[in-house]
């Protein structure tokens, strides 16, 4: 019988327990009874992680048996099916909605003394619930949902030093793998810069449940246990500027964090680095690009234009060679295919060999207004401007005018916009003999440039637009 939860449980006990203690030096409390304590809280976890997708699995309820016999939780000569008829599992999900008290205990003791113990807490809780998924080979969508909704509840009130992000960014140069590597991050950090990324709701869930379900595959892999041998390459489909490279660059550290590659670092890469203009220099470039991307991620942009070309294009013999360098450093490196929606999956169907390696899409949603201002923001306050409330209104609406689908700029039009305003800000200052400093930081309506006439065809757009034209 698989022994680790009651491992986790061990530990668990032992962790909250120590932590209980420390809040509780100078009562007359007993130790024991204290450690007691964090046990009743683990088998109310390790319940509630179990009837969180309403089916419990006989290798879910033998493991919980074989756990908490030895504490007097449960009799010693139970079975899956005492367990079933007594109903002692059955509606404890409702248990991850909300923060335990012990918990609440530990972040009011954080509070008064400067401590961390709802820290402990946090990690303990999170290894607990991961083992509890990690019991079936096969763990539901429904049970690592919950596990990330309650990582989220207890995230919440536990300070992170590292939670916040730089935000919503577009596509930036090629990194390279350092000389020498810096340990992993802790997971929870890299996942609060994804959380702090402006929108995205949608493709936050989808990172974190393929960082949970890795997560629980690696604990089963550690116990010997059967795994899911899944893919790890994935399809990011949407319109420029919606955040698919700034969510490729956390996606190589959270998979470095997990153990998945060895470097966690990002590589770029588009058509041009990849095909060659003679015969037999494709796969040989291909090769190049994929050693340097060894170790971490490579993200191939605008992958659906390597099908593109006439007889004498070598976009073809690419596409051979990415697909043979997948299947040699499967276990070394992840591949991402980026672009348009359409494309993207006219690509992957009408490819046996990417059909097969890369069955996930993670479909990156167009900004709205709301979002679009808060870049914008974001981008103005970090080089020391401001739009006042009349300019906002203005952008706001001058958004509106630039209609959503194939093109749209997203984070790229907000940052060009801002770009622009700043450069007609420039000018209108000119007039101004002594500028206050107010003056010099505000924005206003004025700033803003005229936007694309629609019927129009050669007006251009601002994601072509030069500040200095």
């Amino acid at each position: 019988m698989d022994r680790g939860l009651s491992k986790a449980v061990e530990q668990f006990a032992d962790r909250v327990g120590a932590a209980l203690s420390e809040a509780a030096s100078g009562t007359t409390v007993e130790t024991k009874s204290l450690r007691r304590d964090a046990i009743v809280e683990a088998f109310n976890l390790s319940c509630a992680v179990i009837d969180s997708d309403n089916r419990q699995t006989n290798d879910e309820l033998w493991a919980l048996i074989s756990a908490f016999t030895a504490h007097d939780l449960l009799p010693t000569r139970a079975a899956p099916d005492d367990i079933r008829n007594a109903r002692l599992v059955q509606g404890k999900s409702i248990w991850l909605h909300k923060p335990s008290e012990l918990f609440e205990t530990f972040t009011q003791y954080d509070k008064m003394k400067g401590k961390q113990l709802a820290k402990v807490y946090y990690d303990e809780a999170m290894a607990l619930s991961h083992t509890v998924a990690s019991l079936d080979k096969y763990p539901s969508d429904a049970e690592l949902k919950a596990i990330i909704d309650f990582q989220k509840l207890l995230l919440a009130r536990v300070p992170s030093p590292s939670a916040a992000a730089e935000g919503s960014g577009t596509a930036g140069s090629t990194e390279t793998p350092p000389e020498e590597l810096e340990p992993p991050e802790p997971l929870e950090d890299v996942l609060a810069e994804l959380d702090a990324l402006i929108g995205l709701d949608a493709v936050k869930e989808e990172v974190r449940l393929l960082s949970a379900l890795l997560r629980v595959q690696k604990l089963r892999a550690e116990r010997d246990l059967p795994v899911v041998d899944s893919t790890k390459h994935l399809v990011f489909s949407g319109n420029p500027g919606t955040g698919k490279t700034t969510v490729a660059r956390l996606l190589a550290r959270i998979y470095r964090s997990l153990g998945v590659v060895e470097r966690g670092h990002l590589t770029e890469v588009d058509r041009s680095g990849l095909v060659a203009g003679f015969v037999g220099q494709t796969a040989t470039k291909v090769a190049e690009v994929f050693e340097k991307a060894d170790g971490g991620v490579l993200l191939i942009d605008e992958a659906y234009s390597l099908i593109r070309g006439g007889e004498k294009d070598f976009g073809r013999e690419a596409i051979d060679a990415v697909v043979k360098n997948v299947e040699d450093r499967r276990d070394s490196m992840v591949v991402i295919l980026a672009g348009y929606p359409k494309e993207m999956a006219e690509l992957v169907s009408a490819n046996p060999g990417f059909s097969s390696r890369f069955p996930k899409t993670i479909t990156f949603p167009d900004y709205n207004n709301e979002e679009l201002i808060a870049i914008f923001d974001l981008i103005a306050n970090k080089d020391g401007y401001r739009a006042n409330d009349e300019a906002k209104e203005a952008i706001v609406a001058w958004f509106d005018l630039h209609p959503r689908g194939r093109g749209f700029g997203n984070g790229r039009l907000a940052r060009n916009l801002f770009e622009a305003m700043v450069s007609r800000h420039a000018v209108r200052l000119v007039e101004v003999e002594s500028p206050t400093d107010d003056q010099l930081m505000v924005l206003e309506p004025s700033d803003l440039p005229p936007p694309p006439d629609p019927d129009d065809p050669m007006d251009p757009d601002l994601d072509s637009f030069d500040p200095e034209s």
